[in-house]
């Protein structure tokens, strides 16, 4: 679907052999996992953009020599030594407590928009235009982009693991206690402040951690994110169905209107679980990656020591070899310099490919930030008003409706992890894929005229929709590279968030309970659908730098 750009005509690889006698005791203490020292070490570069219908593993998105050629030497090392070692439990508990952060971003976003309503309800709202929950969301999730992913260079991403869910958890205990719509909205921004980051650092830690033929598990890592969404719909077909006031209650009080606060506790305890499950059942460690882009050798070398002796595997790569390629460009000084600052945002637009990559991509996180808010956080008001259309308007049907969209969408990232691997689609197709049946059925959606035609397209939608959702999120650290990549991730997030903002705004003073945010969010899907086919690099069979 999508055409891989053709590059210069150079040699279609670079081998470059060193034969060096080995340091065990410089290496590793582990002797198993050291070569015996008469092996050679063969590290293969690629120096052009491979053809998109191959997948050797040993081609990479794009040229790093561009960046920093010691860099790009030390970093094919690396990620030669992590092919190696291969697929561990480590990386397999990674999929799963990693996963639990893109649950707690989609979960927190679902919950305060499910609330929303009845928070309104019994509380009324200070503004006649301004919906201040959705909007106190995007501003928290603004924030907490621009906090986890422009530090994450810097620090590392071991921090945001171990302490970004326990943050969020608090808050969510603490807003389902509030007694206003105001203090509600505050601790609404608090606790998704601490969620703004999650995805962006679980995608970038999980990747930066797997071989090359396991790089498709980052987009399917996805179905945590759907899965996010499938509990929260759950809880609230229970929760809001059951204690609410009804829909056309005069007056709503505290004691009518219990489930958003039992949805709030409940999914609060749920995120505790988690956070305690990241400390307890992995010992987090800085990836690779990001300490060869730091040049601490040493450290790698005993990160991947570690791996390898663990799963009983082993890799060729020493510390000597390591050393052998120089110093990595400007790590002499500090990381909170205004050089290596700079730096990290300079290094997404060093070569006119890859600047043109950068924004392409900031385009499509902008347009969907836009989307998100038209279609998912106003959603439950459509379907609440369209009730007396295509069926009841009972608190039972809209959240049993809305339960059934969500569970629905873990379709999706199943379909996406199949299709990113297809050489007819790739990373890039499965986007345009993804977005134009999501155009197609929104623009259907307008026509509904039964209950049936209701459940159905709307469920289709959240499938199509988290297949494109899926792909994007595993694709945006693919294509950036390993020193700048949490600022990359980072700057998307908040690009994300600012559309997010003035999606808000927008459906604040459009009427949510007609078609019209349906329309636009069709024609935004449709111009996602260009941004997509636009991309320049092909990510799939390759090797993220």
């Amino acid at each position: 679907m999508a055409i891989e750009p053709t590059e210069a005509t150079t040699p279609s690889e670079a081998v470059l052999e060193k034969e060096k006698p080995i340091d065990a005791a410089s290496s590793s203490s582990n002797k198993s996992d050291v070569p015996d020292s008469n092996e050679k070490s063969t590290v293969v570069v690629d120096s052009h953009y491979e053809d998109a219908s191959s997948s050797s593993s040993n081609s990479d998105v794009f040229d790093i020599k561009a960046i920093d050629p010691i860099l790009a030497r030390k970093m094919a090392l690396v990620n030669n030594a992590i092919d190696e070692i291969g697929m561990t439990s480590f990386q397999w508990k990674l999929f799963w407590l990693n996963g639990f952060g893109y649950a707690v971003d989609s979960l927190l976003v679902v919950c305060q928009s499910i609330a929303n309503p009845a928070v309104q309800q019994e509380y009324g709202l200070p503004s006649a235009h301004i919906s201040g929950i959705p909007l106190a969301s995007q501003v928290g999730l603004l924030v907490g982009a621009g906090i986890w992913g422009f530090s994450a260079d810097i620090i590392g991403r071991k921090l945001a693991f171990n302490t970004s869910l326990l943050s969020c958890a608090v808050f969510v205990l603490i807003a389902g206690a509030m007694p206003s719509y105001i203090s509600f909205s505050a601790i609404v921004a608090i606790y998704s402040a601490g969620a703004g980051g999650n995805y962006i650092l679980d995608a970038t830690n999980f990747l930066e951690f797997l071989p090359t033929s396991y790089a498709w598990l980052v987009t399917f890592m996805a179905v945590w994110w759907a899965v996010g969404y499938t509990i929260t719909g759950l809880l609230a077909w229970a929760f809001m169905s059951n204690f609410s006031c009804a829909p056309d209650a005069a007056v709503c009080t505290r004691k009518d209107n219990m489930g958003w606060r039992y949805l709030h506790f409940t999914c609060g305890g749920l995120v505790l679980v988690m956070a305690f499950a990241r400390l307890a059942f992995v010992r987090m460690v800085q990836t690779p990656r990001w300490l060869i882009a730091q040049n601490r050798d040493e450290e790698v070398i005993k990160t991947l020591n570690d791996l390898s002796t663990r799963a009983g595997k082993s890799h060729n790569l020493t510390l000597e070899r390591l050393q052998a390629e120089g110093v990595v460009l400007h790590t002499e000084e500090s990381v909170w310099s205004a050089l290596r600052l700079k730096n990290h945002f300079k290094g997404l637009f060093i070569t006119r490919k890859l600047a043109w990559s950068t924004t392409v991509i900031l385009a499509n996180w902008f347009v969907i930030g836009m989307v998100s808010p038209l279609y998912s956080v106003f959603l439950p008001f459509y379907l609440q008003s369209r009730g007396a259309e295509v069926g009841d308007s009972s608190n039972y049907t809209t959240w049993r409706d809305y339960a059934i969209n969500q569970v629905v969408a873990l379709v999706g990232p199943v379909i996406a992890a199949v299709l990113i691997e297809s050489k007819w689609f790739g990373r890039r197709g499965t986007l345009a894929v993804g977005a134009l049946i999501t155009m197609v059925l929104q623009f259907g959606y307008t026509q509904i005229k039964t209950p049936a035609q209701n459940l159905g397209v709307s469920a289709a939608i959240s499938a199509a929709s988290t297949i494109y959702y899926s792909t994007i999120y595993a694709y945006t650290p693919e294509i950036l590279p390993s020193a700048h990549r949490a600022t990359g991730y980072g700057l998307c997030v908040v690009l994300n968030r600012v559309g997010g903002i003035l999606g808000v705004l927008v459906g604040s003073y459009a009427n949510v309970e007609t078609t019209a945010p349906l329309f636009v969010c069709a024609a935004l899907f449709g111009l996602l659908v260009i941004l997509s086919l636009i991309l320049p690099f092909e990510s799939r069979g390759k090797r993220s730098q």
